[in-house]
């Protein structure tokens, strides 16, 4: 009994993750393993994240998806081609992280939105009555703003995250952006 509460002592200080091996108490056949093998992932992983955790995959969805529509515009409105092809990169990016995005907030019991927040909308509407150089102008402002704003918070949680699957997310999406914000800085400087 005492190997036995030694062993759960020392699988609690590890917080249970990442143990694989298995534990047998008293010659019983029920054994512990992985703890994604002991919950349903929604059940498991909803209870461990952090609301900082949480409201970052919130905040990343519909920015996500707010990418993607304000890219699908560029691509119909702008009127310069380096413009045109910035919102096409955008749509496929995005697109993507939002997907993989939206496969882990599953796995971690999240419901995130399923549209941009009013205020995305607002400037999407915005942006749709202008046309030509002025709408080039703003969505590359735009554009400079939100990736700005985007990169200091994947820096955060690939930082900070307490959920290793969040931070991780987080870290592995971070160049991408980096490499949007560099653009979008790029191509707005040119238009001024």
């Amino acid at each position: 009994m005492r190997s036995f509460l030694v062993t759960v002592a020392a699988v609690t200080t590890l917080g249970l993750a990442g143990c694989s091996e298995t534990m047998n108490t008293n010659n019983s056949n029920s054994a512990m393993t992985n703890t994604n093998q002991m919950a349903s992932p929604a059940k498991q992983s909803s209870a461990t994240l952090t609301q900082s955790d949480r409201a970052f995959l919130n905040e990343a969805a519909a920015g996500g998806m707010a990418e993607v529509e304000l890219g699908r515009l560029a691509t119909q409105k702008a009127q310069n081609p380096e413009v045109k092809r910035f919102g096409e990169r955008m749509v496929t990016d995005h697109s993507k992280v939002n997907d993989e995005m939206k496969q882990l907030a599953a796995r971690k019991g999240v419901t995130v939105p399923g549209t941009p927040t009013a205020e995305q909308k607002e400037e999407m509407d915005k942006l749709a009555k202008l046309s030509g150089a002025a709408f080039d102008r703003e969505y590359m402002k735009l554009m400079v703003e939100d990736h700005d704003t985007d990169v200091k918070a994947f820096q955060e949680q690939a930082s900070n995250a307490s959920d290793p699957d969040v931070k991780s997310f987080a870290s592995k999406t971070l160049p991408t952006l980096e490499e949007h914000q560099k653009m979008a800085h790029e191509i707005a400087g040119k238009l001024k």
